[in-house]
């Protein structure tokens, strides 16, 4: 295997060792992007910003330790009345440090197991026990896309199937990672999977169309927690969990970091405060509406 071909594995391993937790396709090694929610029907907005980069280290011909950091800024606008004291309860924050390890089977399949643990709270006061969540996820990989092979095959493709499993609130089973990557046809691509699929065509040299469908959400603890006002309820976590469908756009302007923005509508859109058993408590919004997200990534 050549250098190239050694580089072009190394990096498809290390994004492989983070992609269940993000919408992020297994071939990013950097991001910095934006995300804009308007809450339609309403004077609620949310924005989120999101920054990850990733550091391998080769412990032999095929194996690799990858280590990982990713920051998220979240930021909701209560324009709306609701009944709890929305003081620290408008901004969030996400800090997630990783270590993952991969190998290959004698077969050509090849395994990756990753940890976390992440900080994520309104931070209102110092730490909580509350604001720290593990998780863990395993995979397995069979990629014939001809990055680490001499005759690479007519159509390349792709296949990841992976579970991850959180300690987060309302989450006691593990949860699915399936990716299917082919090229088809000369400029055309398609990913099928969760938690994202799409269609890729490149229309010019370096520029890309896609249609896609995709899962995002977030997750953080509320430190001094939300009593709803008239109930008994007390909201101790916040929840958003988003299903949507758009059109985006892909500009390589330098080899392996790209430009992109997305635009689309959501199909499920439930923002809510939870209990400790990750009972719903109040709904903040489920209405759905346009979405925006835009960044640069630095990719193979």
């Amino acid at each position: 295997m050549n250098l190239s071909h050694k580089l072009s594995l190394l990096l498809f391993l290390v994004t492989v060792l983070i992609s269940s937790k993000t919408n992020a396709q297994v071939t990013d090694l950097a991001r910095v992007e934006y995300t804009y929610f308007p809450q339609d029907k309403s004077e609620n907005t949310f924005s989120r910003f999101r920054a990850f980069v990733n550091v391998p280290f080769q412990m032999g011909d095929d194996a690799y330790l990858v280590s990982g950091f990713e920051y998220r800024n979240v930021n909701m606008e209560l324009g709306e009345p609701v009944p709890f004291n929305k003081t620290n309860k408008e901004h969030f924050q996400n800090f997630t440090l990783t270590l993952g390890f991969t190998d290959k089977f004698e077969s050509g399949w090849r395994y990756a197991v990753q940890g976390e643990a992440r900080l994520a709270s309104n931070f209102e006061f110092t730490l909580v026990r509350d604001d720290l969540i593990f998780g863990g996820s395993v995979y397995l990989i069979k990629d014939r896309t001809g990055k680490d092979e001499e005759n690479p095959p007519e159509k390349p493709w792709r296949l990841v199937l992976g579970i991850n499993y959180s300690t987060t609130a309302g989450r006691p089973f593990p949860l699915p990672f399936v990716n299917y990557y082919r090229e088809f046809a000369p400029k055309w691509s398609f990913g099928l999977g969760v938690p994202k699929s799409n269609l890729k065509y490149e229309f010019v040299p370096d520029q890309e169309l896609q249609l896609f469908a995709t899962l995002d959400g977030f997750f953080a603890n509320i430190q001094e927690n939300a009593p709803i006002e008239g109930t008994n309820l007390v909201g101790e976590n916040i929840s958003m969990t988003v299903a949507l469908a758009g059109i985006g756009y892909d500009w390589e302007f330098i080899d392996h970091f790209v430009f992109y923005v997305y635009g689309g509508h959501t199909i499920i859109n439930d923002i809510r405060l939870r209990d400790s058993n990750g009972e719903d408590v109040y709904t903040i919004d489920d209405k759905n509406n346009f979405y925006a997200r835009g960044g640069i990534k630095f990719k193979i």
